[in-house]
């Protein structure tokens, strides 16, 4: 006789709810397993209800909310959302047509009138060119309004930049101390600082070379990934006159046929397309 199997009153009600409790959690979990090679989902964000509650900008559903406070929103990168401006903001890019290209003389007109903060504000020129890998240096007849710092490569200056510390925006270097500085390169490289023939910062004269510096002189040179250089070319102080100087020697050191296109604006306004 076989063995006989015994039921407790109670204990197969039991049974379903423990059964229902795991199949829930095993739901759960594949909701945040993603479907290849168990990848997670990290889910975050508030609710539907709370987001009614805040007085945010509007969301798109492919936008993934990672945080909301203070009623701004920050977004991963999966989704896009235009950043709030500012009523000022919104107030000069009305002033600039982003469907024109204009001359030169008119965007320096435009480019006092459109000025909005308390200081001086920098003036910057960003050039895509129709290739990777332009560079070099040029002296602006004006300078940049910024007090280029330089240095000399030397026994003291190592030891200081292999602690990590770095006070300055041009290093140059004679070729005899250009095997010591290896030591260094993974402070100066990431920087740009490493000295270099292609730029110009080695010279068996550094000395007559830092005063060409302090006088105004900079380098430029296209990104590593795309082609594109940003350059600083003065300040709104300096006036139409001298920016324009300044522009036009920095478009003759790149060569106008490598250009595709020039934006000038300033530190805090919106860019405004040049035909040059």
């Amino acid at each position: 006789m076989g063995k006989i199997r015994v039921k407790t009153l109670g204990i197969e009600e039991a049974e379903k709810k423990q059964k229902e409790k795991a199949r829930k959690k095993a739901e759960s979990k594949r909701l945040v397993k993603g479907t290849k090679g168990g990848e997670r989902i990290v889910a975050v964000g508030p609710s539907e209800e709370e987001l009614s509650k805040l007085d945010v900008p509007e969301v798109s559903k492919e936008t993934k909310v990672s945080e909301v406070s203070k009623g701004k929103i920050k977004k991963e990168s999966r989704g896009t959302l235009k950043r709030a401006r500012s009523k000022s903001y919104q107030a000069i890019a009305k002033m600039v047509d982003k469907t024109k290209k204009y001359s030169l003389s008119e965007a320096l007109e435009t480019i006092s009138k459109i000025k909005r903060a308390k200081f001086d504000e920098t003036v910057e020129l960003h050039i895509n060119t129709i290739e990777k890998g332009i560079s070099g240096n040029v002296t602006l007849p004006h300078g940049t309004g910024k007090k280029i710092r330089v240095a000399i490569a030397n026994d003291k200056l190592i030891a200081t930049v292999e602690k990590g510390k770095i006070d300055f925006d041009v290093l140059l270097s004679e070729p005899i101390f250009m095997p010591k500085l290896a030591k260094a390169a993974k402070f100066l490289g990431p920087r740009g600082l490493m000295p270099n023939p292609k730029n110009g910062t080695i010279s068996n004269d550094p000395k007559t070379l830092a005063k060409k510096y302090e006088g105004g002189q900079i380098n430029f040179k296209t990104e590593a990934k795309a082609p594109v250089i940003h350059l600083t070319v003065g300040k709104v102080s300096y006036g139409a006159k001298k920016l324009s100087d300044n522009i036009n020697t920095m478009l003759e050191a790149i060569k106008k046929e490598k250009i595709r296109n020039v934006i000038l604006k300033l530190t805090m306004s919106p860019g405004i397309k040049i035909q040059f």
